[in-house]
């Protein structure tokens, strides 16, 4: 995997920019998983075409999720 060093401007920034291939982040989604805990943006490619980003959740996010109730959809008459 190729990865880049960016400089962070404040806290919301990764601290890693990670670019890395569709099969490689299939192989091992854990270990992605446990550099984007402390902040590391994973930017997933096909080829030399961006296809998805990983980062954590901010925390608007966070709290959105925190005060969320459960889906319960009408039953159908």
């Amino acid at each position: 995997a190729q990865h880049r060093q960016i400089t962070t401007y404040n806290r919301f920034m990764a601290k890693d920019v990670i670019d890395i291939s569709e099969a490689e982040a299939a192989s091992d989604f854990a270990a992605l998983m446990a550099r984007v805990r402390p902040g590391a943006k994973i930017v997933i490619e096909n080829g030399e075409r961006p296809v998805a980003v990983l980062h954590a959740a901010a925390e608007d996010v966070e709290e959105i999720l925190s005060h969320r109730k459960p889906w319960n959809p009408a039953a159908w008459e």
